[in-house]
């Protein structure tokens, strides 16, 4: 019987506040909020079929999680292992499909190292794809504004 892949899409938080006194409330800038829109359009533009986004409860991640999702349709899951630190993305992915993850560097830099590799450094609101664990594409904001046709 043969199995079958799952993909997993990591989607770094857009562009945020500086640091305040409470990192976890930073809020996207304008620029952060384009940025996770257009990750969004991009994905929908690629024909990514994501049955199902989870993200760190962290502000800036989870409003990432929501723009991006609009462009979607599918649903935005708050998961604590995504909030920062080591997190098992196989276990997290497991029987859920094809999944989006919206967090934070340098955690998955690190879970996309463990899993493939290869190093990698993800950029604010740029985008990674495994499928076996093999990194398929690693995407700055710039090439996906243009792939999003922006």
């Amino acid at each position: 019987m043969a199995s079958i892949a799952i993909v997993i899409y990591f989607l770094r938080h857009g562009d945020a506040e500086h640091e305040t006194q409470d990192d976890a409330a930073r809020r996207l800038t304008e620029k952060g909020e384009r940025q996770s829109e257009v990750a969004g359009r991009a994905l929908a533009e690629l024909g990514a079929n994501v049955d199902v986004c989870l993200t760190s409860p962290k502000v800036r991640a989870e409003q990432t999680a929501r723009l991006a999702c609009e462009h979607l349709d599918v649903p935005v899951e708050i998961v604590e292992e995504l909030r920062g630190g080591p997190f098992d993305a196989l276990a997290l992915a497991a029987g859920r499909g094809d999944v989006l993850l919206v967090g934070h560097e340098p955690d998955f830099s690190n879970v996309i190292s463990d899993l493939t590799g290869g190093r990698v450094k993800l950029r604010k609101g740029g985008i990674a794809c495994l499928e076996e664990n093999l990194l398929q594409a690693l995407l700055r904001p710039k090439e996906l504004r243009r792939i999003a046709g922006l």
